[in-house]
């Protein structure tokens, strides 16, 4: 059957299991665009291409599928970096397609080029230019393969127009054959062994789980083998979700804005059993001063991520969940000792808090939001001081409820994602939870938002300040307060511009209400709360300090 380029990619996209792209049009995706019109496949037309990005990549996180987004040539394809490289820090399987000039055009400064395969290389587990219209099913195939399997990540495929233009005689592409990619998934015997023995010898093990754990869908498995073991858990910022919120054994995060009971018992621990997790630079503090007391078994997919930044005494390469299920059969039930009395006397010593006064303060915004909720929302976040009070006043007691940006840290992101969030699961309540300035950087999507009837709650924590800028001039720039003062603009005013729902709430008696009605509302909700402006977020670790040397 003869096909076009064009539909040729649209059946690939289907035979993947593909059913909703985010994107925006251009001149050298027209084919593209044209083939669209009469697939039988969801297009969600952002406002901007960071938009469709971010959008993918809150749908792939929310779904676990594969995220894909589209975009032109040029400055179209140069919107998506930012949201490439966000997805490719934090592991998301995304597809990113893009345009690009005729071939005979390439490296000719044409109108709208840009080398993107050769820009986003740093960021994307893989990449392609597909120059023959023969190449381009399997090259598709491939594509989702290589996002969705081993370490998740983003893969970019970029099409000249005059491939998706072309045509040919259309054939399934067959079995995919890639001998350089064989992503290992079972730990070794020896490994799984010298991890059995060090395992049941420790008296103060600990739990510490990433992102992983939720990408691989070992929950489950990660659970039993805490409450055999009682081991206390502590996540990172991507984890959280992979264990319940509500357990007895869970600690919250670790790192610097962590609790201090999860750091001291990373500091105090014989055995930490870090899963699906990097050990990140937020996460160790002083890196000669992490885990010192501590044998330290590393179970994580990705080879490169072993040792990288910390000592690790028992490396075990795999699935996590395949891991895990390997490794529970050899353990034995252990009895509760005095390492779960002493984290529980932690826990009453030193629990997360914050001191009330006359003002509306953020904690008592997310904390209202859980109650409303009844926890059952799904979370997605921008960047700043209310994402760290999103981690610590709501609790996430199942997987993939918890949307955020981890390694990149990118203002903007929340908005977009949590309409992907939506796309992803339409019967569920979303809020994205912002500051006041990350809200400003991708703002124009609640067109997209009102213009789908994607029906997100958006809370604006605005205290007037770049938030978590301003608590690092307090805390080490002598109050210096350079550049992070906003002037914003009336967000009701705006909401109701774009034709959603605005509400504006400066007390305390206002919030419940307030909350309750936006997620009866079928519209989009943007919830302007005036909090206390110079709040901090505590408790924290100075850059570069020990986790026990903690402030607040």
């Amino acid at each position: 059957m003869k096909m076009t380029g064009a539909q040729i990619l649209i059946q690939g996209l289907l035979d993947q299991g593909a059913d909703t792209i985010f994107g925006y049009p251009g001149g050298q995706v027209l084919p593209i665009y044209d083939a669209l019109y009469d697939a039988n496949i969801r297009h969600i037309l952002t406002r901007h291409e960071q938009g469709a990005v971010h959008a993918a990549d809150g749908y792939a996180r929310a779904s676990g599928k594969v995220g894909v987004c589209l975009a032109t040539s040029g400055p179209g394809a140069t919107n998506l970096v930012t949201g490439i490289a966000n997805a490719y820090m934090d592991s998301v399987p995304m597809v990113a397609i893009t345009g690009q000039v005729p071939v005979g055009l390439l490296g000719r400064d044409s109108f709208q080029e840009a080398d993107i395969t050769g820009i986003t290389m740093p960021v994307t587990k893989h990449n392609y230019i597909v120059k023959n219209i023969d190449e381009l099913a399997i090259t598709l195939k491939e594509a989702f393969h290589i996002a969705s399997t081993g370490r998740p990540g983003p893969v970019l495929v970029d099409i000249p127009s005059d491939v998706s233009a072309g045509a040919m005689d259309y054939d399934d592409p067959g079995p995919i054959n890639l001998p350089g990619y064989r992503p290992v998934l079972e730990g070794t015997e020896e490994q799984l062994n010298k991890a059995t023995a060090a395992i049941m010898a420790a008296e103060r093990p600990v739990l510490y789980i990433g992102g992983g754990v939720v990408s691989a869908g070992a929950h489950e498995e990660l659970k039993k083998m805490a409450e055999l073991l009682v081991a206390p858990v502590t996540t990172t910022l991507m984890g959280l979700g992979g264990f319940p919120g509500d357990h007895p054994l869970y600690l919250g995060m670790l790192g610097m804005h962590g609790s201090k009971y999860a750091n001291y018992a990373v500091c105090e621990c014989d055995l930490l059993i870090a899963v699906g997790a990097r050990f990140s630079n937020r996460v160790t503090g002083k890196i000669s001063e992490f885990a010192p007391e501590a044998t330290i078994i590393h179970i994580d997919v990705d080879p490169a991520e072993i040792g990288k930044n910390v000592r690790v005494n028992i490396p075990i390469v795999g699935d996590v969940k395949i891991v895990l299920n390997q490794l529970l059969p050899r353990l034995a039930a252990k009895l509760p000792g005095a390492w779960k009395d002493k984290i529980s006397q932690w826990k009453k010593e030193y629990p997360i808090s914050f001191k009330e006064n006359g003002n509306l303060k953020p904690q008592q915004v997310i904390s209202e939001i859980y109650n409303v909720t009844g926890g059952a929302a799904r979370i997605a976040t921008e960047v700043g001081q209310h994402q760290m009070w999103a981690a610590h006043y709501y609790t996430y007691t199942r997987p993939r409820s918890f949307i955020s940006s981890g390694g990149l840290g990118t203002m903007g992101y929340g908005l977009p994602a949590s309409l992907g969030v939506q796309v992803a699961c339409p019967e569920e309540t979303v809020f994205n939870i912002a500051g006041d300035g990350s809200i400003q950087m991708n703002i124009q999507e609640l067109a997209t938002a009102v213009n789908y009837e994607l029906p997100v709650n958006i809370a604006v924590l605005n205290n007037g300040f770049l938030g978590m800028v301003r608590q690092w001039q307090e805390l080490f720039y002598n109050h210096r307060y350079s550049y992070t003062e906003l002037s914003n603009p009336d967000f009701v005013k705006v909401a109701e511009a774009y034709g959603a729902s605005g509400v504006r709430v400066t007390g305390k008696s206002e919030l419940r209400p307030a909350l309750e009605e936006a997620v009866r509302n079928s519209k989009p909700v943007m919830l302007d709360f005036v909090v206390e402006r110079e709040e901090n977020v505590y408790p924290m670790v100075a850059p570069g300090a020990p986790l026990n040397k903690i402030i607040g």
